[in-house]
């Protein structure tokens, strides 16, 4: 799930997922942050969720997926994206 917040110029993206759904450690990788794992690592949240926010300029698209352990790529269910990444566009 994607949470967005606009400002003055950028937008704060809070990317979100379930606690333990996947397991163990995920980060949110993308064109933002080159494609780096471990960049923007999800932490727990008191709602049992997990996330991470992230400020992104205004008015532009960007691809990413979550990496989770084992070397687990996977999408955001509600932003397919047309190159077979998450797209968002902030």
């Amino acid at each position: 799930m994607l949470e967005q917040q606009r400002r003055k110029g950028r937008t704060e993206v809070t990317f979100v997922l379930p606690a333990d759904t996947p397991p163990g450690p995920v980060s949110v990788v993308g064109d933002f942050n080159e494609w780096r794992p471990g960049t923007h690592e999800l932490t727990p949240r008191p709602d049992g969720t997990r996330a991470v926010t992230v400020t992104l300029p205004a008015k532009a698209s960007h691809s990413f997926r979550y990496l989770a352990a084992g070397d687990y790529w996977f999408n955001d269910d509600n932003a397919e994206g047309p190159d077979g990444n998450s797209c968002l566009t902030t």
